[in-house]
C-alpha cells in the first residue's frame, strides 16, 4: 500500500486537547469487521462484547515527564529538551531531541530549573535534532532521576498545541501504568477507569499486561510513498512467560483475546512463532504493520481515532480491513468523534 492511501481528510477541529470528564465515558464506535456494521456507544459499554474468561491485554508502560525547558550557557537562549531514553545510568547519559537544534553544539552547557540546579553538557550530535547529553550531577542516581523528573513536563502529543498542565500528569497516564520508559501514552488504555476494571473482574474477564515503551517513532512522519521502504524506530518491550502461557492457552481454547491499543498488537505480533503462539520476549522491536497483514493472536482491538498518514492508523486498518476502517473514519468525521490521544475510542471485533 501507498502512504497517500491513508489520508482521511480529517478536519483539524476534531482533534481535542482535553480528556473526557470521566475516563470510561468517551464515545465508542464499534466496527464489526466481518460485516462492516458500525455501532455508536459509550466506552463503558465495552464489556457487553466479551464473556467470562476472555482476556484483555494492556500495555503497562509508564510515561515519564520527558519535556524540559532550559537555557543555553552565556547567551541564555531558551532551549526545549525532549528526553527520549537513558543511555547510561552511571554516567547519566541521555538521548534527547533539542529545539532549536541549530543553536546547540557539542560542548555547550544547558541549565535547567529556576536556580539552574540541573546542568547538562552536550557530548554528541547524532542527527539534525538529536543530541546526547551528560548531566553533571554528583548525587546518587535515584536522587538525580527524582530531581530531573521534578523539572520535567508531561510530553503531550505534537498535535495538542497547548502546554501541559498539572492535570495531564495523571490523565495522560493509564491507571495501571507501572513500568517507566514511554514518552507516548498507550492512548486506548486511558479509557479504563477503576470502576470499569472492577466490572471486568466481576464478569470474569482477565486483565493481563505486557510492556511496550512507546517512543516518538510512532509519531514520526513517514517520508516514503512505498510503505515497504519505511523503517520503524526500535522500541523496548517485554512479554513475560506467564503472559505467553495464558494467551496461548486462551487461543487454543477459542476464547477472545482483546489487544488494548496498537502498541499491544505490535508487541504480540513481534513475538509470534511458526505455530501461531506467542513466545516470551524481552528486547527491542521495530515491527511495522500495514495492510494487508494476517494477525495471529488478537480477536479484537481497542484503539483511538488517529491522525491521517499515521503509523497507528495503518495498524488499525491492517486489523480491521482497509476499506472498512477508512469508511469508519469517514463516519467518525461525519458524526464528529473526537480524535487523538484524549479523544474517543474504537472497538474492532468480529
Amino acid at each position: 500500500m501507498k502512504l497517500s492511501e491513508f489520508d482521511t481528510h480529517m478536519p483539524q477541529e476534531l482533534i481535542v486537547d482535553q480528556p473526557a470528564a470521566n475516563r470510561d465515558e468517551a464515545r465508542m464506535m464499534v466496527l464489526h469487521r466481518n460485516t462492516g456494521e458500525i455501532e455508536h456507544l459509550v466506552f463503558k459499554d465495552i464489556l457487553n462484547f466479551f464473556d467470562e474468561d476472555d482476556i484483555f491485554i494492556f500495555n503497562d508502560t509508564r510515561v515519564f515527564p520527558a519535556k524540559l525547558y532550559g537555557n543555553k550557557e552565556k547567551t541564555g537562549a531558551k532551549i526545549e529538551v525532549f528526553l527520549l531514553r537513558e543511555l547510561n545510568e552511571e554516567h547519566k547519559l541521555w538521548d534527547v531531541l533539542v529545539e532549536p537544534a541549530r543553536k546547540i553544539r557539542i560542548g555547550n552547557k544547558l541549565y535547567f530549573g529556576l536556580d539552574d540546579s540541573m546542568v547538562a553538557e552536550v557530548i554528541d550530535n547524532t542527527t539534525s535534532r538529536g543530541r546526547t547529553l551528560r548531566f553533571l550531577y554528583d548525587g546518587p542516581h535515584d536522587e538525580f532521576k527524582k530531581n530531573l523528573y521534578a523539572l520535567g513536563h508531561t510530553p503531550l502529543p505534537y498535535y495538542i498545541k497547548r502546554e501541559a498542565v498539572e492535570e495531564d500528569a495523571e490523565r495522560y497516564q493509564t491507571i495501571f501504568a507501572r513500568n517507566e520508559g514511554a514518552v507516548v501514552a498507550p492512548a486506548a488504555g486511558l479509557h479504563f477507569s477503576r470502576e470499569l476494571m472492577k466490572r471486568l473482574e466481576i464478569k470474569g474477564i482477565h486483565d493481563e499486561y505486557m510492556t511496550m515503551h512507546i517512543g516518538l517513532g510512532s509519531y514520526r512522519d513517514i517520508d516514503v510513498e512505498d510503505l515497504t521502504k519505511h523503517r520503524m524506530d526500535s522500541e523496548q518491550m517485554n512479554v513475560s512467560e506467564d503472559l505467553a502461557l495464558k494467551v496461548n492457552k486462551a487461543q487454543d481454547e477459542g476464547r477472545k483475546i482483546c489487544a488494548v491499543g496498537t502498541s499491544v498488537l505490535r508487541g504480540l505480533e513481534s513475538t509470534v512463532g511458526m505455530n501461531g503462539h506467542i513466545k516470551p520476549y524481552s528486547g527491542w522491536t521495530n515491527k511495522f504493520i500495514f495492510p494487508p497483514y494476517d494477525f495471529s493472536t488478537a480477536h479484537a482491538l481497542i484503539t483511538n481515532f488517529h491522525m491521517p498518514f499515521s503509523i497507528m492508523l495503518m495498524i488499525t486498518a491492517a486489523f480491521g480491513g482497509y476499506d472498512a476502517v477508512m469508511n469508519a473514519y469517514q463516519v467518525a468525521i461525519k458524526e464528529k468523534y473526537r480524535f487523538g490521544a484524549y479523544g474517543d475510542a474504537m472497538l474492532i471485533i468480529d
